[in-house]
């Protein structure tokens, strides 16, 4: 079965939420969320697709990135760990948004798990105030 792409609208809109709180140099209109459906990658939730320097270059824009999700997988989860998981996609993203990015020695579950922590804080004003 080939792989469908289809934009994700209510991804996208979650993660504007999110970098607002976390990420405010993210330059939300220069990132994209799409849901993929029917790909043959074992274990994968969620990836982080940059546009490199080169095309770039050839297309004469700046950085661009796309956040895609995998349906099968992404869809079944709860909504902490689906908001983990964009916080994750959207760590990949350095804050120069220029097509590169955070490798994993930075994207880690530890650093994922503070500011998911420090997200909730902000987003709810008391850490206890708000469960999923």
């Amino acid at each position: 079965m080939a792989i469908k792409y289809c934009l994700a609208d209510d991804i996208k809109k979650k993660a504007e939420e999110i970098a607002r709180v976390l990420f405010p140099y993210a330059k939300m209109s220069e990132v994209v969320c799409i849901r993929s459906i029917g790909t043959s990658s074992r274990g994968v939730i969620a990836r982080c697709h940059a546009l490199g320097k080169v095309m770039q270059l050839a297309l004469g824009r700046k950085g661009f990135y796309v956040l895609e999700f995998i349906s099968e997988r992404f869809d079944k989860m709860g909504e902490e760990e689906k908001t983990k998981v964009i916080i994750h996609e959207m760590m990949h993203i350095p804050k120069c948004f220029g097509g590169g990015f955070r490798h994993h020695d930075f994207v880690n579950q530890r650093n994922i798990d503070k500011l998911y922590f420090e997200y909730k804080k902000r987003q709810f004003g008391n850490e206890d105030s708000y469960k999923f």
